[in-house]
This record gives structure tokens, sequence and C-alpha cells, in this order.
């Protein structure tokens, strides 16, 4: 093979290495089921007292940013009672993941976190 074919040859590879590195997102869009078997510490909601004397109960849904690290950058409320978002996003801030691999290399996640608000009891 000549030199010059050699060299095109070489720079088309590299090409295409910046391609395909510069081509990878800043951040995926992953499911619940996908995040729930990566997650590491999930702290529980404390039911406030208010919701519970009131005897409310419901889901609250909140669009969670997971950061390559695991951690959970950022919250935004979908839907929930007003009277448990507070005590849902508070706990939901403390979970942590294992980080997302995306070609062997950690990315940012976009996903959904579901808190359940169940009474028991009186």
């Amino acid at each position: 093979m000549s030199f010059t074919r050699l060299s095109i040859c070489a720079a088309l590879l590299t090409l295409s290495c910046l391609a395909t590195a510069q081509a990878r997102p800043a951040r995926v869009r992953v499911s619940q089921g996908v995040m729930k078997q990566l997650l590491v510490t999930q702290v529980p909601p404390q039911y406030p007292e208010e919701a519970h004397k009131n005897h409310i109960s419901g889901t609250v849904l909140l669009k969670a940013i997971i950061s390559p690290e695991g951690d959970v950058k950022a919250l935004t409320l979908i839907s929930g009672d007003p009277m448990v978002v507070p005590a849902a996003t508070e706990a939901a801030k403390q979970w942590k993941y294992k980080p997302y691999l995306l070609n062997g290399q950690p990315v940012e996640v976009e996903t959904q976190i579901q808190i359940n608000f169940t009474l028991v009891g009186p």
C-alpha cells in the first residue's frame, strides 16, 4: 500500500472516530424499569402528617435527570397531590443510581420516578 493511500486511510479512520465520539448524546431517555435495576439507594418518603389525617393517598410522578455519576440532579413534577409532592421530592433527591453506560461510557439520563403513598392503619 502506498504512503498516500495509507495516509488517506488513517485520516478517514480518525474522522470516523471523531464523528463517533461527537455523536454520543449528552442525555438519554431511559425507562423507569431499567433505572429501577440501577437503583442503589432508595430513601422512602415521610408520609406528611396532614396528608395522613386527611386520608390523602396516591402516586407522585416526577421527571428526573440523573447525572453520569448516578446522582439525582433535577426533578420536575409531572403529577401528584400537592400535599405529598414535597415529601416525594425530598426523598427522591436522595436516591442514588449506578451510572448508566452507553458504549461503555457513563451518560446523563432522563427518566421518571414514581412514588406511591398508601394509607396503612387508622
